[in-house]
């Protein structure tokens, strides 16, 4: 059975690689798009990452940006260990009541627009710890807005890299004023 790239057919996608047309002209062509697309096509497309991994879901994390996975293919390629160069955090692993100022105070020192990717079954909702703690908060929206969730205890590296190509989609959607 050969299964080499001769026998791949092409994926065929909804989204267009670059929004507008190229209408071609006598000297090259002429490029007919929204101001608007163009700017979410290049957010979308260069996300820098703040990471903020407090268990076991921060080992996934960090798994989904290593070879196997490589999460710079999808255009998230620079992860900053500084919110100020940051345009998404994601939160992977329990939040405690204390921190979450500190959580918050890295969410107001990113610049706009800054997006929240809340990671796990502990950032989402407190994990199977809330129940018998007071410490733990109940979910990073508690403390910040959160833009994408992603179930699981830990979620796989795969429904990092689905959530962030949502969070894209997203962004490509907006209306920018």
């Amino acid at each position: 059975m050969d299964v080499g790239p001769q026998n791949m057919e092409p994926q065929k996608t909804d989204s267009k690689p670059f929004p507008g047309e190229v209408h071609p002209t006598a000297g090259g062509g002429i490029l007919v798009t929204k101001l608007d697309e163009v700017i979410n096509w290049a957010r979308s497309n260069s996300l820098w990452p703040l990471v903020f991994g407090t268990s076991c879901c921060a080992i996934e994390m960090m798994s989904t940006a290593g070879a196997k996975y490589d999460w710079s293919r999808f255009g998230f390629e620079v992860a900053r260990a500084t919110p100020r160069q940051a345009d998404v955090l994601i939160i992977a692993g329990t939040i405690v009541n204390k921190m979450a100022p500190v959580l918050k105070r890295l969410y107001d020192q990113m610049a706009d627009p800054k997006y929240v990717i809340a990671m796990g079954a502990c950032a989402t909702s407190g994990g199977p710890f809330f129940y018998n703690t007071y410490s733990v908060v109940k979910g990073a929206d508690h403390v910040i807005p959160v833009d994408v969730y992603i179930a699981g205890c830990p979620p796989r590296p795969e429904a990092l890299l689905h959530a962030l190509i949502t969070l894209q989609e997203k962004i490509k959607g907006a209306r920018n004023e």
